[in-house]
């Protein structure tokens, strides 16, 4: 990650999520000035106590931590327990962590960080776009202020996880997705194509667990209910997608896709069967190049399915470092 960006990282901090921001926080060369919480795998008050139990895991109570949309653009919401436990965190009931979220509303502090740090503020959202939208309104000029946003969302030519056409982060707020895929920033976009086919083992789960530090323990116990979940309902085995962190990795640099065309990307926001469906013109992925001028948005196809590997590497690394200090 270039040194001089600030990344911000808008979450519904879930499993997944807390991996994404344990793998950043592995690494001192990225700097992350603020996280953001929305709706989605949780409501975003308890996704905001979970970030700072990360944080504090981690010995980063210094970031600031702002809540942001309770729903979506509608007026509603979907939330996950049965994938991310009634706590969000795999139903390890953390206690209470020290640090209190911030007063400041999300969509407020990601508007003053861009205008305050112009050019170098790189957005990094793992749910749904709410935050962003509402960030976009309060200042139309955001598109100018920010380097660049990557989006773990959407589906392509792959499934989708809560329709047959939808991913979860996208479906949860159509509308917003579509404001901010067209707003004419440069995007980056980790679609279901590529997290699913970047797994976490159960075997990688229990050498976190054997390794034995406070951190690896917890991701370990996290993993416990994720990996049941997607036994039971995607893989027929103890894997998980690593959906968050593969996008957290993309963002800063870490992994670099093996295809990701620029291409024109839309939102279906109507309310039939396809409502939250990602739809892209793939056809630049033969080119070379954009497939239209105005495009903006890569779209992560194909990664090199080895970051399940990476992500366990980093995070008992990092604590190795930790304990030689």
């Amino acid at each position: 990650m270039a040194s001089e960006e600030i990344l911000i990282v808008d979450c519904d901090t879930g499993i997944d999520d807390a991996l994404a921001l344990l793998y950043l926080l592995a690494d001192p060369s990225v700097r992350i000035g603020a996280v953001t919480t929305v709706f989605g795998n949780t409501d975003p008050e308890t996704a905001a106590l979970n970030t700072l139990r990360v944080l504090e895991l981690a010995g980063r109570p210094d970031i600031p931590v702002a809540i942001g949309a309770p729903h979506n653009l509608r007026g509603n919401r979907h939330l996950a327990p049965d994938v991310h436990g009634e706590d969000g965190l795999g139903n390890t009931h953390l206690p209470v962590p020290a640090v209190a979220p911030i007063g400041e509303p999300a969509a407020e502090l990601i508007v003053r960080t861009a205008r305050e740090n112009p050019g170098a503020v790189h957005l990094l959202a793992v749910g749904p776009l709410t935050n962003l939208a509402a960030a976009l309104e309060l200042e139309p000029e955001l598109p100018r202020l920010v380097k660049h946003v990557t989006i773990m969302g959407g589906a392509m030519m792959h499934p989708g996880n809560v329709t047959p056409a939808a991913e979860a982060n996208i479906s949860n707020d159509p509308e917003a997705a579509r404001i901010v895929l067209r707003a004419g920033w440069p995007v980056t976009l980790v679609p279901l194509d590529a997290t699913m086919t970047e797994a976490i083992t159960e075997e990688q789960r229990q050498r976190l667990a054997d390794f034995g530090s406070p951190v690896t323990t917890f991701t370990a116990a996290i993993l416990d209910l994720y990996l049941d979940f997607y036994a039971k309902n995607a893989f027929g085995e103890r894997k998980a997608a690593c959906h968050d962190p593969l996008a957290a990795a993309i963002a800063v640099g870490d992994v670099e896709p093996l295809l990701a065309p620029i291409v024109p990307v839309d939102v279906e926001t109507g309310d039939g069967p396809a409502r939250g469906t990602t739809v892209a013109d793939l056809r630049g992925q033969y080119r070379g190049f954009p497939a239209d001028a105005s495009a903006t948005v890569r779209v992560v196809l194909k990664t090199d399915r080895t970051f399940g590997e990476r992500l366990v590497e980093r995070l008992c690394g990092a604590e190795e470092t930790r304990g030689a200090a």
